[in-house]
C-alpha cells in the first residue's frame, strides 16, 4: 500500500471493509470474525475513530500476538500484515469454513459496526445467503467504454474522495474493480447503461388518477445508475406532491402532503435493499391520497420481523456501503425509524409488508387533497420552473444545470427532469456537445405543451 491509497482511505472513513483501530487490544478478534463471517476486509492499527494516523509501535512481538488472534478463531484464521511506516495493516479474507466464532461470541460485519449474532442466526444466515451476492460478483461482459466518467466524477464529488490516485487505484479502494474487472455494483453505480448488463436495473415512476390502479396520467421508467435512480424517484415524486402554505406573520411556512424525507429514505431502501437476482423493478407509484414504494424481494432471511427497523441488514452490502458515503444515506441503520418521525410529524401513516418476494412502503395521508386540486398544484408550480429556466436560457444559453437549480432553488437532479421533459416536447434543443455547448429555446412552442 501507498502513501496516496493510505490518504484515499482516510478520506473513504470506516465501511462494510475498512475498521480503525487505535491500538492492539482484545477486541481486535471480534472484528477479525466479523470479516471473515462477511466479505472480507482490513484492519488499520494505529489510525483513531476520527481518521487521525496516531502510529502504533509495530514490533515483531506484536506481530505474533496478531497471528495468535487469527488461530486462536474457531475456526482458525489466517491474517495476513501488511507495515505502511507506523501503522500497520490487518488483511481478513472472507472465510470458506463460516460461521467463524471468537473468545466473546460470533460477529458479523454489517456497515461500520460488527454485530453480534447467535450461532444459530450466523448459520442460518450463511446458509440462506448461499456465499452469493449479486452485488460483489464480476460482470463479465463489462465493457469499459460504457464506463461513465461523469457518473465517477459526480460520486467523487458527493463522497469528498480527491482524484489524486489513478482511476483504477480509486475503483479497486472501492471494491468495484477485482482483478480489472467491473463487479455488478461498479456497473449499477458507473455505468452509462446500467440496463445493458444489469437487467434489473431500473427504476419505475407511475402517478395515477384517484386512489386506484385503474388511469394513469404519467409514467417514466429511467436507468441512471443507482444514484440518479433514487435522485429522479425523489424528484419525481416532489414534482407530483401538493404543498399547502400558511401564513405566519412575516414567515411562509409550507405544509407538504408527504414530508420528502420520510419517502427519500424509502426510495434509498428499496433501491438499495432490493434482489436484484429477482425480476421486476423498484416502483414509485404516486396516487391522490398514497405512495406505495415496492422493491422485488423482501426481508433478508436473517433479520427476526421484531428488529426490523432496530438492526440493519443489508442485503447488498458493497451496493450500502457505496451509498452510504454520499448525502442520501449517511445515516446507515436509522432509515426506518426516521421514515415513522417524519410521517408522525406530518400526520401521515406508513405501513411496512413484507411478502418475501416483495416489500412495500405504504404512505397514507389524511389530508382532504383532490386530485383536480393536486393536478392544479403541480401544474403550476411545474409551469413556474418552465418558465423561469427559459427566462435564464435567453439571458445565458451556457447556463449549467447547476446554476439553474441555485437561481430556481431545486437540485441540479430536478433540474435535468424538467430540461429532458422540455427537449422531448421540443421546447428546448442541445446545441454541441455536454461540456463546451449551449441550450437553444424553440420559439414557437409554448411551455404549456410540457403537460400536455
Amino acid at each position: 500500500m501507498t502513501k496516496e491509497e493510505l490518504k484515499q482511505i482516510l478520506e473513504e472513513g470506516e465501511g462494510q471493509f475498512i475498521e480503525f483501530k487505535e491500538k492492539f487490544d482484545k477486541k481486535l478478534s471480534k472484528e477479525i470474525v466479523a470479516f471473515a463471517n462477511a466479505s472480507g476486509g482490513r484492519i488499520f492499527l494505529g489510525i483513531d475513530d476520527n481518521n487521525v494516523v496516531k502510529g502504533i509501535d509495530i514490533t515483531n512481538k506484536l506481530k505474533s500476538q496478531i497471528i495468535d488472534t487469527g488461530k486462536n478463531c474457531d475456526p482458525k484464521i489466517h491474517l495476513d500484515l501488511e507495515q505502511l511506516k507506523n501503522v500497520l495493516i490487518i488483511n481478513v479474507s472472507e472465510g470458506e469454513n463460516k460461521p467463524y466464532l471468537c473468545s466473546s461470541g460470533f460477529y458479523l460485519r454489517l456497515g461500520t459496526n460488527s454485530q453480534k449474532l447467535t450461532r444459530d442466526e450466523i448459520l442460518e444466515f450463511s446458509i440462506k445467503e448461499s456465499k452469493i451476492r449479486f452485488d460483489e460478483q464480476v460482470c463479465e461482459n463489462f465493457d469499459f467504454s460504457d464506463f461513465d466518467d461523469e457518473k465517477f466524477e459526480n460520486y467523487l464529488k458527493l463522497t469528498n474522495i480527491s482524484n489524486t490516485l489513478d482511476k483504477k487505484a480509486i475503483l479497486k479502494n472501492l471494491k468495484v474493480l477485482n482483478s480489472n474487472a467491473m463487479t455488478n455494483a461498479g456497473v449499477l453505480f458507473f455505468a452509462k447503461n446500467p440496463y445493458k448488463y444489469v437487467g434489473t436495473s431500473k427504476i419505475r415512476c407511475v402517478l395515477f388518477k384517484g386512489n386506484e390502479r385503474l388511469d394513469i396520467l404519467d409514467k417514466k421508467e429511467v436507468d441512471k445508475g443507482i444514484i440518479g435512480n433514487v435522485e429522479y424517484g425523489v424528484t419525481y415524486l416532489k414534482e407530483h406532491i401538493p404543498v399547502r402554505f400558511k401564513i405566519k406573520g412575516i414567515r411562509r411556512i409550507e405544509y407538504p402532503q408527504f414530508p420528502e424525507e420520510a419517502y427519500r429514505e424509502a426510495i434509498v431502501n428499496a433501491v438499495i435493499h432490493r434482489d436484484y437476482f429477482q425480476n421486476g423493478e423498484v416502483a414509485v407509484e404516486k396516487f391522490q391520497d398514497t405512495i406505495y414504494i415496492n422493491n422485488p424481494g423482501g426481508l433478508v432471511p436473517l433479520l427476526p420481523k421484531e428488529d426490523f427497523g432496530i438492526l440493519s441488514w443489508p442485503r447488498n452490502r458493497l451496493l450500502a456501503d457505496l451509498l452510504s458515503r454520499t448525502y442520501l444515506m449517511e445515516k446507515v441503520g436509522t432509515g426506518i425509524r426516521r421514515i415513522r418521525k417524519a410521517c408522525k410529524d406530518n400526520n401521515n401513516s406508513v405501513e411496512f409488508i413484507d411478502r418475501r418476494s416483495y416489500f412495500f412502503a405504504i404512505f397514507k395521508t389524511t389530508q382532504k387533497t383532490t386530485q383536480k386540486t393536486t393536478q392544479k398544484t403541480t401544474q403550476k408550480t411545474t409551469q413556474k420552473i418552465i418558465h423561469k429556466i427559459i427566462e435564464l436560457i435567453k439571458e445565458n444559453p451556457s447556463i449549467t444545470r447547476k446554476k439553474l437549480g441555485k437561481v430556481i432553488g431545486i437540485t441540479e437532479d430536478g433540474i435535468k427532469y424538467h430540461l429532458d421533459n422540455m427537449r422531448h416536447t421540443g421546447l428546448l434543443e442541445r446545441i454541441g456537445a455536454k461540456k463546451g455547448g449551449h441550450w437553444k429555446v424553440i420559439e414557437q412552442k409554448h411551455s404549456e405543451n410540457i403537460l400536455d
